[in-house]
């Protein structure tokens, strides 16, 4: 769950009815604001607008520069006028919209086959009668105030809206004659936030239920899936473990527990964050079919595995722009008696591969396969394949060689089309000493340099190497089989 600063209590939403304030209609001008300066520096704005009654400024510039950051993390977002961005740490901390649809590709995947009815159009009618799973009720105590148990229900009156597609266009299909996929399914976010994930995953689904115990957030979620057209989308002030234990079984939960502790600190611990999904386990087992949890890019994910014992099914490490961002694991009930090892998928934006880990479990076998003798490429895995350590997987399934123990570094003689990660042309090997140094550089003034278990870091080879940074030169200073330290100099492909 993101950790957002605290905000009045005040609803997002009823700061742009329309009321007047001292005789000036705030809606109107925060949002002629707004619309004229967009596009300009926050900062800017700040030190040189006046103030003006009936002019929200803090809020104007949330908006400014929430828009601007979704132009880039969030462009479906973006382009959607109605949408009232949070204050900027809210918007830094949320997930992009790669990871956001990357994780609906996962509910979807997983549930497809269990939770849709295939019809073809001239059935369709047919499946109008078809009647939707019960929904997750809250126990009512009478106090209509009561944050915890506050239901804000945004769901569609049309009977039209049973028998919509998925949102996601998520189809499946036997034959050429494609059938049409009718969503039957609900899923519980027990982590809200600002929403991001939720929207997302809610558009596969005919019921979603959003909870989150901060009510500010919860009034912005009504606002804002209301305004992406989510109808389906209920949203639910209240504690998500609460209402965990309360509600009726659904298909899919997903959480995204809160990694700062009491006093604003960074955790990373899974047992260290809250809610501690460790100790739920056997409650979300229970409680759904798939439950999708988000954790800290940080963690050892064979020891997050080995601490759900047994009970993870599937183990997503997701990369955008060569950059680990999530953890995410799916827990199921377990289909053997004995734990089976988890599938595990790396993801780097359009770079994809998936395993089974329990075929790779002989970590980087160095020695068991020779260098070749020409060595004229050199591939570097991307962050995901990195995390996930399957160095061996990347040996046998791209044929290259690794360069030397803990290196992460592969060779081969030919090209290899499509490696999930960048390639370089090696133009020269050599050692440390003069001589090599010297016939490495060539009279190369700058060079873009990287270290693999190396004994100096890339700045201390950068000034021992005297280089400038940047250019078409690309040094990699690293450890081949054998022990040698070597540098190489490459082009990139």
């Amino acid at each position: 769950m993101q950790q957002p600063q605290a905000q009045p209590a005040e609803k997002f939403s009823e700061k742009f009815t329309d009321h007047a304030v001292n005789g000036v209609n705030p809606t109107e001008q925060t949002a002629d604001f707004v619309a004229a300066h967009r596009t300009e520096d926050v900062r800017e704005l700040a030190l040189k607008s006046k103030r003006v009654d009936g002019l929200d400024l803090p809020l104007a510039l949330d908006q400014i520069a929430g828009w601007q950051i979704a132009c880039k993390k969030l462009p479906q977002w973006a382009s959607c006028e109605g949408i009232i961005y949070p204050p900027h740490i809210s918007m830094e901390q949320c997930s992009s919209q790669f990871t956001a649809q990357y994780k609906s590709e996962i509910a979807q995947t997983l549930l497809t086959p269990a939770v849709t009815v295939r019809a073809r159009m001239s059935d369709s009618a047919e499946s109008d009668n078809q009647t939707t799973k019960s929904e997750p009720q809250l126990s009512n105590s009478g106090e209509s105030d009561n944050c915890e148990v506050e239901m804000c229900l945004r769901m569609s009156d049309s009977p039209e809206s049973d028998t919509q597609e998925t949102k996601t266009g998520v189809r499946v299909t036997d034959s050429p004659e494609s059938d049409t996929l009718v969503a039957r399914s609900s899923m519980v976010d027990l982590t809200g936030g600002f929403g991001v994930d939720f929207s997302y995953l809610a558009r596969g689904f005919s019921q979603a239920t959003y909870v989150e115990r901060q009510r500010h957030l919860c009034d912005l979620a009504e606002h804002n899936m209301a305004a992406l057209g989510l109808d389906q989308a209920r949203i639910v002030c209240g504690d998500g473990v609460e209402y965990l234990r309360q509600m009726d079984p659904v298909d899919f939960i997903y959480l995204d527990p809160a990694r700062r502790d009491e006093h604003g600190s960074r955790t990373y611990a899974i047992e260290d964050c809250t809610p501690n999904v460790l100790e739920l386990r056997d409650l979300l087992l229970a409680k759904s079919q798939c439950t999708l949890v988000k954790l800290s890019p940080m963690l050892d994910w064979r020891k997050a595995v080995a601490d759900f014992d047994g009970t993870v099914r599937e183990v997503h490490i997701v990369a955008t722009g060569n950059e680990c961002k999530e953890l995410l694991l799916v827990l199921g009930q377990q289909v053997h008696e004995e734990p089976s090892a988890p599938r595990v998928f790396c993801v780097n934006d359009n770079q994809r591969i998936d395993y089974d880990s329990a075929a790779y479990t002989q970590g980087l076998r160095i020695g068991g396969k020779p260098l070749p003798e020409a060595k004229n490429y050199l591939y570097e895995p991307n962050a995901s394949i990195m995390k996930a350590g399957c160095f061996d997987l990347v040996e046998e399934r791209f044929g290259v060689t690794q360069v030397g123990p803990s290196s992460h570094l592969f060779v081969s003689a030919t090209p290899v089309a499509d490696f999930p990660g960048r390639g370089f042309a090696i133009e020269a090997i050599g050692g440390m000493n003069k001589k090599d140094i010297k016939r490495l550089l060539n009279g190369t003034k700058q060079a873009n340099i990287a270290v693999r278990n190396f004994p100096l870091t890339a700045p201390q080879l950068r000034k021992k190497l005297k280089l400038a940074d940047g250019g078409p030169v690309y040094l990699f200073g690293t450890t081949m089989q054998g022990c040698d330290h070597v540098l190489l100099r490459t082009s990139k492909i």
